[in-house]
């Protein structure tokens, strides 16, 4: 467990290139962390850069994932939830989460 949980931290630094768009993307509102370990639109309507940034977070995000679960026998909907689980922790206040089908501000 230990071992997965610094793979997951690393993997999260490692995305410090795309942080401050994120960042801000998160603080606008537009954007935010959702319990299955990908990043989710708040609002119905974003702008395509976002829903490109978005696309393309989650897709590292999945492709790191599946590495995790296969080297750590484990599936890829545990790892997911142990991400989402950490994505949230770590959520500035303010910022927002998807949590029992609605999004929350932390």
């Amino acid at each position: 467990m230990k071992k997965l949980l610094t793979a997951l931290a690393l993997f999260l630094l490692t995305c410090v290139a795309l942080a401050a768009d994120l960042d801000q993307m998160k603080k606008d509102g537009l954007v935010g962390e959702r319990a299955d370990g990908y990043l989710g639109m708040v609002e119905a309507s974003v702008p395509a850069d976002v829903v490109s940034l978005v696309a393309d977070v989650n897709g590292k995000r999945k492709a790191e994932y599946q590495r995790i679960a296969a080297s750590n026998n484990l599936s890829l909907a545990q790892v997911q939830a142990l991400a989402g689980k950490k994505a949230i922790e770590k959520t500035l206040a303010g910022n927002w989460v998807l949590l029992n089908g609605g999004w929350e501000r932390k």
